[in-house]
Order: structure tokens, then sequence, then C-alpha cells
């Protein structure tokens, strides 16, 4: 594993020991933050593709507002099986 030292200057530093928990090292902290920077980065990335995705495909998109709109709080109504009554 590659280990990279990154300068920190104030008053940056100053705020990130003010916002880390007593209990956490900086590094583990600075490592949690920028673990989640880079977690919401793909996610909105994804997020994105995946709006381009249904733009492309109506059907996909009409069948997701349709499972948008179920009622999901009850249960379906059941049918009666075919030739029985």
């Amino acid at each position: 594993m590659n280990a990279t030292t990154i300068k920190i200057e104030q008053p940056l530093l100053k705020s990130l020991y003010q916002l880390k928990p007593e209990t956490q090292s900086l590094s583990a902290f600075v490592r949690e933050m920028l673990e989640a920077g880079v977690r919401r980065r793909k996610m909105a990335e994804a997020a994105a593709k995946y709006h381009e995705f249904l733009a492309q495909h109506p059907k996909e998109a009409s069948g997701l507002r349709d499972w948008e709109d179920a009622d999901l709080a009850h249960p379906p109504a059941k049918r009666s099986k075919p030739g029985r009554s």
C-alpha cells in the first residue's frame, strides 16, 4: 500500500481538530471524511447515470412510476382463480 503525506495548514487544521471526536486520531478522522466524500461523489455520479438511463428508456421510467404510486401500506386485493366462482 502506498502512503502519502498531505500537509494541512492553519486554519483548516484547527477546524479539523475541533470537529474530530476526542477518541479518534486526526489521521483516522481525515481518512473517514475523505472516504465519505468519495462515496458521495460516486453516488451522485451513479444517480446521474440512472437518470440518464431513465430518460433513454421511457418504459422503464413508467414502470417505476407505477411502483411509486402503488399502495404498499395495504396488501393487494386477492384475485379469484380462473374457472372458480
